[in-house]
């Protein structure tokens, strides 16, 4: 068999006088196992860091876009408000001219031109045609009624 030889597989040879003297450099097996657990409990691996980042990001971008759509809900009420606003300022303004056209129009004046300047008559009694409606709210003449 062969003889092989392995580096550091060897015994050091350790100067007794200086290692007495020396501080000892070694430490405890608890020592080291509570350093152990520490470096452990501290570490942190890329995906782990990669996964908070992202998670990080999905948040920040989730509060900014809740962010953005409460002001837009803001804004569209404000817009609302001031439509109705305008809807109401609108129909007091068109009861106010339908009230003056009324108001304008004196019927009886009417009636005398009609009678006396156009030459309008009323109806006898035998001109006056009466029909029933089935399921309407208005009658539509189609054609000329005949005598």
């Amino acid at each position: 068999m062969k003889n092989t030889y392995v580096r550091g597989a060897e015994a050091r040879k350790i100067d007794v006088r200086t290692a007495v003297f020396a501080e000892p450099t070694h430490r405890t097996l608890r020592e080291m196992e509570g350093e152990k657990k520490r470096q452990k409990k501290m570490h942190m691996s890329f995906l782990y860091i990669a996964f908070l980042c992202a998670a990080f990001f999905c948040f920040g971008y989730s509060l900014i876009s809740y962010i953005k759509l409460q002001a837009e809900i803001n804004a569209s009420v404000d817009r609302i408000s001031a439509y109705e606003v305008e809807l109401n300022n609108l129909t007091l303004a068109n009861d106010d001219e339908y009230s003056k056209m009324v108001n304008a129009v004196d019927l009886e004046e009417v009636k005398r031109i009609a009678v006396e300047e156009l030459g309008m008559v009323y109806a006898d009694e035998n001109q006056v045609i009466t029909y029933t409606r089935e399921n309407s709210d208005y009658v539509r003449q189609l054609q000329d009624i005949t005598d």
